[in-house]
């Protein structure tokens, strides 16, 4: 058998992990950038007795929330392109609990992560334990059977020996372009600190680096052949270019054969939006210049996405009668949507066979004429809408432009995920290097702006990290702002405060509804509330300013480039005020019958925008 080392179960996954490594620009460094832990009484003598035997090499960060603490290490793994990732440690009961919705957002964002929650006791004497859920009709259900959904990888660990194979398992799927996702092992307390002799082999070091499948020879040719018939072919790039790295294969390849590119919310910034085929984001929240292009493509080459709603316009914004899609993706689930030609294959890999066999060819010039044509258009209405303003209130797309006009773009990342901000982002924000748009708008969750910021810094601590962020989502979950200053790391966060949930609010006016319940001013109150978010900020240790005016938080972001910590800007905006150019009809179901004419309205409308709707 070998050697063996005498470990607690604990002990051994902290010793496991520390020798887990990756190669980045040539360069080995661990693939865990370290754990976050909020310990409890299930986690805190087993898990943190061994992290801190291993604090020196594997380090261990504390956050004040735990929900906050998993959206940090999911930002930093998508702001490393999923190269590396974090785990995350919580007690039992509440403590896990508050870890389930941000494994939805990595989940749904194929994003790795490594949840280590603790759980009940395995030999179940002390049952039921403080915060154990007990299941009536199953004395196997713990709370932590909530994260089996939204894991791509699930087990429990009863014996300290099985921890051998759960972590092997884990990795597997931590580094898989296919399988990536959270992983949870949920860890009973008790197991956590008994010992077992573990094979020494078990602790060697692992080196793990991405796999890059290439096309089959039968899909790439019919794509070749689907690409040479079509005539007004359009590339939809998703966050797989990406995770594959392939920026440069994909403006290689748009350069190559005349293809316009346009971007989903997870595709931003794969490719320059300087460049005079990139047209921008696409769909629902999409420039007119991408979506002009889209209607009357007859061919979609759709390079890493998942082809989520918002991208293309909930399936009504491709009009063309002729049109076919190609599905370069790593899996086959995404190649195949929508009557996709697939093309299985490493996003990097899969343009550079295409791109050969495709050699002399090139779309027709009518193709980039029109392009160029919209984008001109597009430019002109875009610069308009972030345009400084007097404006006791002004936009989001106002304040957009003045960040825009504030930082240094190439050096920067902007990040948000909820409300009406990602529509104005993706359609404004003027991305330039990879990486330098960060959204999470796969779950949009409200809450993980300001906790996603901080795993942004974390992986990029060179990059100044601008956090855009609506008062509604601020409230939900600020906390790690908090943990921000205690590390040391500066964010950059501005508040746009329009009193309530002004993005809902809009979209139930747009189906009718009345105003009721989403800004504070319809909603129940006997007191109208008068949140100070700088003075809230500030007692949480960041440098707040509440600026009056846009020319006021140009000047404020300039000036707080001197600050030593993180800096936040309060600005009051207008709930209501949307960029009108661009845009597409959104699926939202609409009641059919009600007593108030608006609604009815807005159902027939709902009706026959449904009409353009693509089936299958």
């Amino acid at each position: 058998m070998g050697k063996t080392v005498r470990l607690t179960m604990a002990q051994a996954v902290a010793h496991f992990l520390k020798k887990q490594m990756t190669v980045i620009d040539g360069k080995k460094v661990p693939i865990f950038g370290g754990v976050w832990a909020i310990f409890g009484h299930g986690n805190v003598a087993g898990i943190g007795e061994a992290l801190y035997q291993v604090r020196g090499e594997l380090p261990t960060y504390r956050a004040h929330n735990e929900q906050g603490m998993a959206h940090a290490a999911i930002a930093y793994a998508k702001a490393s392109f999923r190269q590396r990732f974090m785990a995350c440690t919580t007690s039992i009961g509440p403590g896990a609990l508050n870890m389930v919705t941000a494994a939805g957002v990595a989940h749904v964002n194929r994003i790795p992560v490594l949840f280590l929650p603790g759980d009940v006791f395995a030999n179940r004497a002390p049952d039921p334990v403080l915060q154990q859920i007990e299941d009536f009709g199953d004395g196997t259900v713990s709370a932590n059977d909530a994260f089996r959904p939204v894991s791509r990888y699930f087990d429990r660990i009863t014996r300290p020996e099985q921890i051998m194979t759960a972590l092997k398992r884990a990795m597997q799927v931590l580094t898989d372009p296919l399988d990536c996702g959270p992983v949870t092992l949920s860890l009973c307390q008790d197991v956590q600190a008994e010992a077992f002799d573990y094979p020494e082999s078990f602790f060697e070091e692992r080196l793990w680096t991405q796999r890059r499948p290439r096309p089959d020879a039968d899909e790439l040719a019919n794509a070749i052949a689907l690409i040479k018939k079509s005539e007004k072919p359009v590339i939809v790039a998703g966050g797989g270019v990406l995770y594959s790295q392939a920026t440069k294969e994909l403006t290689s390849f748009a350069e190559a054969h005349g293809v316009p590119v346009v971007v989903s919310q997870a595709g931003k910034s794969a490719i320059d939006e300087r460049h005079p085929l990139a047209l921008g984001s696409v769909g629902v929240t999409g420039t007119s210049a991408a979506n002009a292009i889209a209607e009357e493509t007859d061919l979609i080459i759709a390079v890493g996405t998942r082809l989520q709603d918002f991208t293309t316009g909930s399936w009504a914004l491709f009009k063309n009668e002729s049109l076919k899609m190609i599905g370069l993706n790593i899996a086959a689930y995404d190649a195949l949507k929508h009557d996709g030609h697939p093309l299985v294959a490493d996003a990097r890999e899969g343009l550079k066979a295409l791109s050969s066999g495709l050699a002399g060819w090139k779309a027709p010039a009518a193709l980039a004429e029109k392009a160029a044509s919209e984008k001109s258009r597009w430019m002109d209405a875009a610069a308009k809408a972030m345009a400084t303003t007097n404006a006791a209130l002004p936009s989001d797309a106002q304040v957009i432009g003045a960040v825009t006009r504030s930082i240094d773009l190439e050096k920067s990342i902007a990040l948000c995920a909820a409300g009406g901000l990602p529509g104005e982002l993706h359609k404004l924000w003027p991305a330039t290097v990879p990486g330098s748009y960060h959204l999470e708008y796969g779950f949009s969750c409200m809450g993980y702006e300001i906790a996603g910021g901080l795993g942004a810094k974390m992986a990029h601590p060179e990059r100044e990290v601008v956090v855009m962020v609506g008062d509604g989502s601020y409230m939900m979950l600020n906390s790690e702002l908090a943990t921000s200053v205690m590390l040391g790391l500066k964010l950059n966060i501005v508040v746009l405060d329009n009193r309530g949930y002004g993005c809902i609010n809009r979209l139930q006016m747009a189906t009718g509804g009345a105003n009721f319940n989403n800004l504070l001013k319809d909603a129940r109150h006997e007191v109208m509330p008068e949140i100070d978010f700088r003075a809230h900020a500030e007692s949480m240790g960041a440098i707040a300013i509440k600026v009056a005016s846009i020319a006021e938080l140009e000047r404020a972001i300039v000036d707080s480039k001197k600050n030593d910590r993180t800096s936040v800007f309060v600005i009051d905006t207008d709930p209501l005020i949307t960029t009108e150019a661009g845009g597409h009809w959104w699926d939202v179901a609409v009641p059919e019958v009600s007593p108030r004419g608006e609604v009815n309205k807005a159902h027939a409308a709902y009706v026959k925008a449904r009409a353009a709707q693509r089936v299958g």
